[in-house]
């Protein structure tokens, strides 16, 4: 079963940068959850899309210029969805909505008049097994600068996440922790784009976060079972791609989303057959 990482050094480079994205993303993933923001992460994905694509046509397959252009358009997608929400009364995931489907547009149109279609599958979608020390670099260092932050930010973050006007009550500088959260967000869909693409970066950070939770009650065990998670499902997607020969990436989210089917049903917090054995229980008594 290793015998692929074993002999090979690009399935090893895929690996590794699999379990940084772990540790890194599904914190942050539990935390968009928890804030009834996930819808949020996948619209700033698709964000980052125009940027990559800008970073591209000015440098061509330039890691560090299709990183830097998508941070910057999925900060200012960001600022420009609160600013609408804030003084144009829309609800901010409407302002989401209406932003992500904008910049998804966009960032097709600017790949497909300037490059070919293997170059717009290998934004949307990624391309794992092609990963090298600068990308496996970047990938290691946002993991540890999002752990060190989230672990500075905790508190306030939490208390902001469950009451916002408690916070705001006693000065708690509540925007801040947003904003931050927000970059950690963005900063880590950029560390995923190369290896998932824009459209799949997202599904490493949602879906075990939100698998986590359904057999999980606290805080600190979901955000540890969820990086468990996503990084079982990276090691099981790169061996079925090697093995059944699919693409790395969506055989990768494909996993965790048959984990969070499975769960659905036998998670022993929030599983539907838990739910139907307590109550079942409860009407005995």
């Amino acid at each position: 079963m290793l015998n692929p990482f074993v002999d090979y050094e690009f399935m090893r480079y895929a690996l590794t940068s699999i379990v940084f994205l772990a540790i890194g993303t599904a914190p942050v993933g539990v935390f968009l959850m928890m804030r009834r923001m996930s819808l949020v992460g996948d619209a700033l994905g698709h964000a980052i899309l125009p940027g990559a694509a800008i970073g591209y046509m000015i440098a061509g397959l330039s890691l560090p210029a299709m990183s830097l252009g998508g941070f910057i358009a999925g900060l200012c997608m960001a600022l420009l969805a609160g600013l609408a929400s804030r003084f144009a009364h829309v609800k901010e995931d409407a302002s989401f909505a209406a932003f992500f489907l904008t910049c998804l547009a966009l960032g097709v149109v600017l790949v497909s008049k300037n490059g070919n279609s293997v170059d717009l599958l290998n934004l949307l979608f990624g391309s794992i097994l092609a990963i090298d020390l600068p990308a496996l670099t970047l990938v290691a260092l946002v993991s540890s600068f999002t752990l060190i932050v989230l672990a500075i930010i905790y508190r306030p973050l939490m208390i902001e996440s469950v009451d916002p006007l408690f916070l705001r009550s006693v000065n708690g500088k509540g925007s801040l922790w947003h904003i931050l959260f927000l970059i950690l967000v963005v900063l880590n869909l950029v560390a995923g784009f190369q290896a998932l693409g824009t459209l799949m970066s997202v599904g490493l950070m949602m879906l075990p976060a939100i698998t986590a939770r359904l057999w999980s009650k606290t805080m600190g065990w979901t955000m540890v079972l969820a990086a468990f998670l996503a990084g079982l499902c990276g090691f099981t997607g790169l061996l079925l791609s090697y093995y059944i020969d699919l693409p790395s990436g969506p055989a990768i989210i494909l996993c965790c989303g048959l984990i969070y089917i499975i769960s659905l049903f036998i998670g022993t917090e929030n599983g539907i057959l838990w739910q139907l054995y307590r109550r079942s229980r409860h009407h005995v008594v």
